[in-house]
């Protein structure tokens, strides 16, 4: 067995899935961009956003742990959104290989993905999170997922958000977006505060139905709904008035992304555990916050 995948997964899979997380980051990009182009609301005299990449490596015992390129913009629209993507190789801690699905068996592992947090500067205009992922071990699995978190909550905007997910499920399997959203309901939980970080989306791990081009073409479903469906909300939201006091209630909840993201966030501690990039990592906190 090589030191980075199993048998059943190829290099030309391998580099097919990284190709397609470059393609959807590419894609999310100029999507938000000609969002702030077309920005006409509040603080539209400040100059449109762009993203900035930064790439980062990763080495490890061997030399060559991967790496990955982080895409970060701060408009008029988004006040922060980021759009990382990495492809990490390496050898999981003793503490790793009791937690990661296969890694008792292997230790090596080769991990690819994309990680989507935006942060609107408008209160009115919800925040969102999107990521996929492929993790090989001695098994290999799609995990990932798509979520909204409203400061003020709009019944359209969360019952569309939901549909589009839902539709995009059900085309794979009409098990999925009922399992997926309880999955994403139970996760993304304040147990401290005993409530919702947003209103929910859709969250899956571990999943290998013993169908890769399935799967891989499931997860390609997620990144590509949760890019038109996010796109639109902020496009109908971002021109709309808001007052000091919707900002000042903005920033407050905006600490319940922070408390979630640094005590309970999965993803967070994975890469901490696995040497990655704190920039990338951290790229998920808004810029400004109060509690």
């Amino acid at each position: 067995m090589s030191k980075s995948s199993n048998e059943s997964v190829s290099e030309q899979k391998k580099l097919d899935v990284t190709k397609w997380f470059e393609s959807l980051r590419d894609q999310i990009c100029i999507s938000f961009e000609t969002l702030e182009n077309e920005h006409v609301g509040p603080f539209s005299e400040k100059p449109a956003g762009r993203f900035e990449r930064t790439e980062w490596n990763r080495p490890d015992q061997a030399g060559d742990g991967g790496g990955g390129i982080i895409s970060l913009m701060r408009g008029r629209v988004f006040e922060k959104v980021g759009v990382n993507i990495s492809v990490v190789k390496g050898i999981f801690s003793d503490e790793l290989k009791e937690k990661i699905k296969g890694a008792n068996k292997n230790k090596y592992f080769w991990a690819a993905g994309i990680s989507v947090v935006a942060h609107p500067l408008s209160p009115l205009v919800p925040a969102a999170h999107m990521n996929t992922r492929h993790i090989i071990t001695s098994e290999s699995w799609f995990g990932g997922g798509a979520d909204l978190t409203p400061y003020y909550p709009d019944q359209f905007d969360t019952k569309s958000f939901h549909l589009a997910l839902k539709n995009a499920c059900d085309k794979y399997n009409e098990e999925y977006y009922p399992k997926f959203k309880k999955w994403c309901d139970d996760y993304f939980f304040l147990p401290h505060r005993n409530e919702p970080r947003g209103v929910g989306g859709i969250f899956y791990d571990e999943l290998n139905t013993q169908n890769w081009d399935h799967d891989f073409a499931f997860t390609r479903e997620v990144g590509k709904t949760f890019l038109k469906s996010y796109s639109l909300i902020v496009s109908e939201r971002k021109n709309k008035p808001w007052t000091k006091e919707q900002r000042d209630y903005q920033l407050e909840r905006r600490g319940r992304y922070v408390e979630f993201n640094l005590l309970h966030d999965r993803g967070t501690q994975f890469g901490l555990k696995t040497g990655g990039n704190l920039e990338a990592i951290f790229m998920s906190l808004p810029p400004t916050v109060s509690w």
